[in-house]
């Protein structure tokens, strides 16, 4: 308590100076003699050394800032010369600051900040408050929906058809919990009030007095538009209701609602409580009142909203798409699963090539939103013969630990070369060049990207297509985002190496 705070300090300071406050036993050299080894010139350039290559391992030298840091370090250590010193880090500051890097993170900087002080709809409604949501399905979506917002203070009511899984929506945002409290992150006082806003049970207890509903169940038309049909009558007349399908349309989905204005989609990315984006599906009758809601209720979640026209796959999955097929080619014209991910992340900057990503996403999800996507947008989509042998095998990526790689836990992924022969390939040879195999795949996210900008007008800017794309995919931020960076190439450039591509490849790239 305050009032014996300051006698309390005191007595404890005065119990480890009569104690001679015990010192740890050292099993190490003495400090006096590592200090002197460390900075010895031997020492000293085993340090830099390894700190470089520390650095580069987690920048793949993308970052010339990092590097330019440990330079000047490295330069000025010891110095007596202060005024040389500070020469020699003006100059580094110099070196990299009106840099196209540094330009890029500044521009995205400013992206996030422009959102913090937006609301979705570019008028002056607030929406709704929202204090308590709803969440139909209580797997790992729903869990990971219901941790993200009862982190935030919000009142979180979990429904499924049994109290099993109810129970593993539950453990799925307790575990989330109990890594921080591990990393005493947290005390097991805020987990127990965290724990506290979540509720649930198998019935529409309580569903009377919700804010907001989130749909994330089975990604099935029929279902969903029966279960928003009958979850609405036990909502009151001003909630919103959202889907978080990742495929399906919200226009279709919206016929199942009396009040279509109250329903959207709020379009969340797993795993929840890591991913930052959260896609605003915003159907032909959407009222700007439930947009308004929910892109503040995903602020407030911590997350970083984009308002897209429904759609499609949206807007990410729309860009991913091509990008993960055209990785499915390389496979069947003999490129190695290695190869190509390595490419993409050592070469490109990307947190995981498409091979990963595709084991991380689901092989099953993969397969089935490409077919989507085929009946879509025809032509534009081409599907690879692998991708329906993939269908008939038993992979489906990480979920049971086999697909492009070989999931055990505790230990690193690594490639399950069985899969060559699983989808009726010989052995990689690895023919193609690492500019083809960026070029092929980034300048067909790039096409697709102008059409669903500037033809459909999916997205509202170039900077918040950039905006979604670093921030759901993990698209390299140094880049500055897809469009961003396509404009440092060049769009004729760019166009030229598609027709080149068409006349290749086929008319998935045609400009």
């Amino acid at each position: 308590h305050p009032a014996i705070l300051e006698e309390q300090a005191l007595k404890m300071a005065a119990d480890i100076i009569s104690k001679g406050g015990k010192k740890r036993k050292k099993t190490f050299a003495p400090k006096g003699l590592m200090n002197k080894a460390l900075e010895s010139m031997l020492g000293r350039k085993v340090v830099f050394s390894q700190a470089k290559k520390m650095a580069l391992k987690k920048s793949h030298g993308h970052y010339p800032a990092v590097l330019s840091a440990l330079e000047v370090v490295q330069k000025t250590y010891a110095m007596s010369d202060r005024t040389k010193a500070m020469q020699i880090e003006k100059e580094g500051f110099c070196k990299v600051a009106g840099g196209e890097v540094s330009q890029n993170l500044i521009n995205l900087f400013f992206m996030m900040e422009a959102v913090k002080k937006r609301n979705g709809v570019g008028t002056d409604e607030k929406g709704w408050k929202v204090e308590h949501m709803g969440v139909l399905g209580a797997g790992t979506m729903g869990g990971g929906i219901a941790y993200v917002a009862a982190d935030k203070k919000v009142f979180v009511r979990l429904k499924d058809i049994s109290t099993d899984a109810i129970a593993k929506g539950f453990e799925a945002a307790r575990g989330i919990w109990d890594k921080k409290l591990k990393r005493r992150r947290m005390t097991k006082y805020e987990l127990t009030e965290k724990m506290g806003r979540i509720s649930g049970g198998v019935d529409y207890a309580g569903f009377g007095q919700l804010d907001v509903v989130v749909e994330a169940i089975v990604e099935n038309m029929d279902i969903k538009k029966k279960v928003i049909a009958e979850t609405v009558q036990h909502l009151k007349d001003d909630c919103v209701f959202a889907t978080n399908t990742s495929s399906l349309s919200v226009t279709e989905m919206a016929e199942a609602h009396p009040n279509p204005e109250n329903f959207l989609g709020m379009h969340f990315f797993s795993p929840v409580h890591k991913m930052p984006l959260v896609e605003v599906i915003r159907g032909p009758k959407t009222g700007d009142k439930a947009t308004a809601t929910v892109f503040n209720l995903a602020k407030k979640m911590g997350k970083t909203p984009v308002v897209v026209k429904d759609a499609p796959g949206f807007l990410v999955n729309r860009l991913l798409v091509p990008y993960m097929m055209e990785a499915a080619f390389y496979l069947q014209e003999g490129a190695s699963i290695e190869n190509v991910d390595r490419i993409f992340v050592k070469k490109f900057g990307m947190p995981m090539g498409p091979f990963r990503l595709m084991d991380s996403v689901g092989l099953d999800v993969c397969v089935k939103v490409s077919k989507i996507f085929k009946e879509s947008l025809g032509a534009r989509i081409e599907l690879p013969e692998i991708l329906l042998k993939l269908e008939k095998t038993d992979r489906l990526g990480e979920k049971n630990g086999k697909g492009f790689y070989k999931y055990a836990k505790g230990e690193k992924p690594e490639v399950d070369s069985s899969i060559y022969t699983a989808l009726g390939l010989g052995s990689p040879t690895d023919p193609l060049n690492e500019e083809d195999i960026i070029g092929r795949a980034m300048y067909n996210m790039i096409n697709e990207a102008a059409l669903v900008l500037i033809e459909e007008q999916v997205v509202g800017s170039a900077g918040d297509l950039d905006l979604a794309m670093i921030m759901g995919t993990g698209f390299p931020p140094f880049r500055g985002g897809l469009l961003r960076w396509a404009d440092q190439m060049g769009t004729e450039t760019i166009a030229n190496q598609l027709e080149l591509y068409a006349s290749k490849y086929g008319v998935r790239f045609k400009p």
